[in-house]
């Protein structure tokens, strides 16, 4: 347990925005995890529109807040 977890978390933001963003290491986290899912089947779905229903509903919801 931290301490002072608010001293923490000053150092975390400050630590961020110091470093560059990586846009190849990001790259190469991301095709790891995406390799992580796909070996332990999650990944691609069985059902590619299983709850796009859902995602529609939640896009136009998005889309009303984001035109206000």
């Amino acid at each position: 347990m931290l301490a002072d977890p608010t001293r923490w978390e000053r150092w975390e933001k400050e630590w961020s925005r110091s470093e560059p963003a990586d846009f190849f290491r990001n790259l190469r986290i991301y095709e790891a995890l995406y390799e992580e899912a796909r070996l332990l089947g999650v990944l691609p779905p069985a059902d590619p529109l299983e709850g796009i229903e859902f995602k529609i509903r939640l896009a136009r919801q998005l889309n009303v807040l984001q035109n206000r």
